[in-house]
């Protein structure tokens, strides 16, 4: 995480807090007070090691981790994500670099954010597994409830890690994991992309680091990880479940209590100077994370119906997931209907689409605010889409996620360019 902290050439963007603070409540309310900030608190009562939270909570600080401009993340993602590097450089875990010993979760500040949080939860542990079948390496970031020294409840939905263990379970195996917390925020982000589940991620972190991307060999569990301020290595365990949630999920309101896997963790490693990484429930940190590797996914589906997209933007004030802003070059009339229908399907999550003109920027609420109010007639250009799949997320949906979906096409008539002309843009 000192890594990180080099990257950050505005002081104002970090705050350090040296008084002491808890790590029931009182360090998520402070995080929720300073909501864009990379927030640094160094005297946890009880523990040796301090908190950082906020690395990734501002599109500034994501796109300066992979070296781009704001508009430019998504365009950079798809290049990684389709020109993933193979890693080549390799090492084993340095025993003066970091401090090995028996697992135990006692030692290390977790957090309990809300009051009806069913516990202390780890928010920005990425965990590294193995396809029992193949041998790919998958890496993927879970919510890990702590219910005992050496024991978590993870959530788990069905995607690469829950193949891996589905498999696992089968063959009446535990799954060998490891567990990474606290490292480049460009590494982190690679962890969230959605690539196929036969890549690793880890390639997709090599391709964002120009190549230079080193991963720890670890000698328990064989698996390869990138540098980190703690690591566990653990196992899923087979046919073993507990109780997980209460959690605040990205729409801020509590996700339901489920029967989930455990991990029983075995070691860990705790780096020198180490930073515990802390990602704030429902915070823009949680929000970019998950959402931000969606808009890739949707600006291709656009592509393929309306080639002239020019930027895709799930907004925050819609938690990075119901709420999609995307940029066209308006060449025939009906492509902000087709560019509305291509973004519904592409993420099943969405739940309101805006298309607007290339003159509108999609990073400003306000400009987009400005396309609606003056680009758009009801009963023309407002697509309503009933019963619908969305996601279980949206507190107005059925439990299976059901909603209704909603697409505004805010571009302008074709043949009337001059009357909608921005003149403070022109003169």
């Amino acid at each position: 995480m000192k890594d990180f902290l080099n990257i950050i050439e505005d002081e104002d963007e970090v705050l350090t807090i040296e008084r002491e603070i808890s790590t029931e409540f009182e360090a998520a309310k402070i995080l929720r007070k300073h909501p864009k900030k990379t927030v640094i608190l160094k005297n946890i009562k009880g523990y040796d090691i301090p908190i950082i939270s906020g690395i990734c909570n501002t599109r500034e600080k994501i796109a300066k981790s992979i070296g781009c401009n704001v508009d430019e993340i998504t365009k950079e993602v798809i290049k990684a994500t389709e020109n993933p590097k193979k890693v080549t450089k390799y090492r084993k875990i340095d025993d003066l670099e970091y401090n090995g010993k028996k697992a135990n979760l006692s030692e290390i500040p977790i957090l309990k954010h809300y009051k009806r949080d069913g516990g202390a939860y780890i928010t920005a542990g990425v965990v590294f597994a193995k396809d029992p079948e193949t041998g790919i390496q998958n890496a993927s970031i879970h919510r890990m409830l702590v219910i005992g020294k050496d024991k978590l409840a993870i959530r788990i939905v069905p995607r690469n890690l829950y193949t891996y263990f589905q498999k696992s379970e089968k063959l009446g195996k535990d799954l060998e994991i490891a567990i990474a917390i606290g490292m480049n925020p460009s590494t982190l982000l690679s962890t969230t992309t959605s690539v196929p589940i036969d890549y690793d991620e880890m390639e997709v972190a090599n391709a964002f680091n120009n190549g230079n991307l080193e991963l720890i060999e670890l000698e328990k569990s064989g698996l390869k990880v990138p540098k980190a301020d703690i690591i566990f290595e653990g196992k899923i365990l087979a046919g073993e479940r507990a109780k997980e949630g209460p959690f605040v999920d990205l729409t801020d309101t509590y996700d339901v209590v489920r029967e989930e896997p455990v991990i029983k963790l075995n070691y860990m490693y705790i780096k020198n100077n180490a930073m515990y990484h802390a990602i704030l429930p429902a915070g823009f940190e949680h929000k970019l994370l998950q959402g931000l590797p969606q808009e890739p996914r949707i600006f291709q589906a656009v592509k393929n119906t309306v080639p002239t997209v020019k930027n895709v933007l799930l907004t925050e004030g819609g938690c990075c997931w119901l709420h999609a802003a995307i940029s066209i070059k308006k060449q025939t009339q009906g492509d902000g209907k087709n560019v509305i229908m291509a973004s519904l399907a592409a993420h099943p999550s969405l739940k309101h689409t805006v298309v607007v003109d290339e003159d509108v920027n999609i990073f400003d609420p306000q400009d987009i605010e400005y396309a609606i109010a003056t680009r758009v007639k009801g009963d023309d250009d407002i697509i309503i889409v009933p019963k619908a799949r969305g996601s279980s997320l949206d507190p107005v949906a059925l439990p299976d996620g059901t909603t209704t979906k909603v697409g505004v096409d805010a571009t302008k008539l074709l043949g009337k360019e001059d009357e909608f002309e921005r003149v403070s843009f022109s003169e």
